[in-house]
C-alpha cells in the first residue's frame, strides 16, 4: 500500500512563493517507478492537473502553471516537490499529490491560500 503525505501549504501574499513536498512510502514505491503529479481543486471547481513528472523524468504543466511552477523529485528521499513562484489569488486551492502505477494513489491534500 502506497502512502503519500503532502506538506508545505499555507498562506502567502500575491507574488510570493511556496514549495510543496510529497513524501511517498510503502510497497514498491519509488519516484523512479511511479508517474507522479500535482493536482489542485479550488472551491466549486473540478480537480485539475497542475504538473506531472513521469518515471523517465519528463514533465508537463498546465498552461496556468507553465513558467511559474516547477515539479522535481529527490529519489533519496522518495519525495517530489512543486516549487510555486509568482503566486496569484487564483492559485488558491487544495493541492494533491498523486502516484500512478497500475492504479492511482492520492495524498490527503495541502491548502494553499494566496491573498491579494
Amino acid at each position: 500500500q502506497v502512502q503519500l503525505v503532502e506538506s508545505g501549504g499555507g498562506l502567502v501574499q500575491s507574488g510570493g512563493s511556496l514549495r510543496l513536498s510529497c513524501a511517498g512510502s510503502g510497497g514498491i514505491f519509488s519516484v523512479y517507478l511511479f508517474d507522479m503529479g500535482w493536482y489542485r481543486q479550488a472551491p466549486g471547481k473540478q480537480r485539475e492537473l497542475v504538473a506531472s513528472l513521469s518515471r523517465s523524468g519528463g514533465t508537463t504543466y498546465a498552461d496556468s502553471a507553465n513558467g511559474r511552477f516547477a515539479i522535481s523529485r529527490d529519489a533519496a528521499k522518495n519525495t517530489i516537490y512543486l516549487q510555486m513562484n509568482t503566486l496569484k489569488p487564483e492559485d488558491t486551492a487544495v493541492y494533491f499529490c498523486t502516484a500512478q502505477r497500475y492504479r492511482d494513489w492520492w495524498g490527503q491534500g495541502t491548502q494553499v491560500t494566496v491573498s491579494s
